[in-house]
């Protein structure tokens, strides 16, 4: 029997307005990446409230905002290496990244960074669609397990701490963490941006103040020298892989964010990886989060993040084909603009005084906040400052300050 030939047709029109529409989305989410401060879903929500007015193909629009949703996963890490803030969802690789700056392996660790995010993306998609099946399935007792579920996390992250000192101080965070989201998250001062909101000040503050308050008495960013990457490659493999099915925890489960699936990935990770491993896997986390958080959008038809609620105020079409190869392609642009725009920006900040650096990242966190949240906001950030200085001055992991999340969730369920 005569097998008919398959035939491919491919629309030069609408391949071009694809294209275009990604490489705005990725010019966009690297802007966002590199902003000091600047949380992923803030700068979503802004687009969340223009998306209705864009003039074009709400496939396309949505292309974009998936591009930018990716590309910023990429790109916060430099930031965080850099200046030492980081967007909420890196805030576990901030400190052994950082370290990595310090010790002049600045460049390896962006290459580290970028590779956990490609590989993750590379491996979610083949594994988006048995794991959102898996997921689905166990979807309604985990919703109804969910204070339980999120207790066992907490639990587990304090007991996870070396010393006493550091389970007491990851206690005394995660308290006065769960303090403060139970008191700001839910309100909606006056704010000269309409899409604004109180992540920005209360995640600035936590995660981005206390460094740049400590950097102020420190030594700068030393010159940077290895690009080697100093960790097998089977090893980076490996901890990317899990970095991808922590995302997918990460993309269906509120309240449990990159950071926390990271910490939880390196206990199963074979071998030592160290500071290397966490800035693998956290990048691996955020970057599949992206991508599993699309599938959850149309498994449980809830939007986990701020560009899943962007994407669908775009009403833009779950058109999965289509969108995944926006999302690869958006993958790709932001990998290489990882590792050329940070081994640049590294060299920048390497130049300047860091004490200047410092003060000016603290104004530009103080303008955000207010920008996002009004004057209320700038309290809140100063607050949240402050609360964000007892993990680092008790040696314990910042991932205890997510509380401000996961608090109020679990008291609420």
């Amino acid at each position: 029997m005569a097998v008919a030939p398959v035939e491919f047709v491919a629309d030069p029109t609408f391949t071009l307005q694809l294209l275009s529409w990604t490489l705005g989305g990725a010019f966009l989410g690297s802007l966002s990446g590199l902003i000091p401060g600047l949380h992923a879903n803030n700068f979503a929500l802004l687009l969340a409230g223009v998306a209705a007015s864009v003039p074009g193909d709400p496939l396309f629009v949505g292309c974009a905002m998936l591009a930018a949703g990716v590309v910023h996963t990429f790109l916060n890490a430099v930031p965080a290496m850099a200046l030492g803030v980081p967007d909420a969802e890196m805030a576990v690789t901030t400190l052994p990244a950082h370290r990595m700056v310090q010790e002049g392996r600045g460049y390896e660790a962006i290459r580290l960074s970028a590779l956990g995010s490609i590989l993750a993306v590379l491996a979610a998609i083949p594994l988006a669609l048995p794991i959102t099946w898996g997921v689905t399935a166990a979807y309604p007792t985990i919703r109804d397990n969910l204070p339980l579920l999120l207790a066992m996390v907490v639990v587990a992250l304090i007991a996870s701490e070396f010393t006493r000192r550091a389970r007491v101080g990851a206690l005394l965070s995660f308290v006065l963490a769960t303090v403060l989201g139970l008191y700001t998250l839910d309100l909606s001062p006056d704010a000269p941006l309409e899409g604004g909101g109180m992540l920005a000040p209360i995640f600035a503050g936590l995660f981005g103040a206390p460094v740049l308050i400590d950097a102020i008495r420190g030594g700068g960013v030393p010159p940077q020298r290895e690009r080697a990457i100093a960790m097998p490659g089977w090893l980076v493999a490996v901890t990317a892989l899990a970095g991808a099915l922590a995302g997918a925890v990460v993309g269906y489960i509120p309240g449990i964010s990159a950071a926390i699936a990271a910490v939880a990935v390196l206990l199963f990770v074979p071998g030592r990886s160290g500071d290397r491993g966490y800035i693998v896997a956290t990048s691996g986390v955020d970057t599949a989060n992206t991508i599993f958080a699309l599938f959850a959008l149309v498994a449980i038809g809830q939007p986990r993040t701020g560009v899943m609620v962007a994407f669908e105020n775009a009403n833009a079409p779950l058109e999965l084909p289509i969108l995944l190869v926006g999302v690869v392609l958006a993958g790709l642009i932001g990998f290489v603009l990882v590792i050329v725009v940070g081994d640049v920006y590294l060299e920048f900040v390497g130049q300047l005084a860091y004490w200047k650096i410092s003060v000016v990242v603290l104004g530009l966190l103080c303008v955000l906040s207010f920008l996002f949240a009004g004057f209320f906001g700038v309290v809140v950030f100063v607050v949240a400052a402050a609360i964000g200085m007892v993990p680092v001055r008790f040696q314990a992991r910042r991932v205890h300050l997510m509380g401000v999340l996961i608090g109020p969730l679990m008291l609420a369920g």
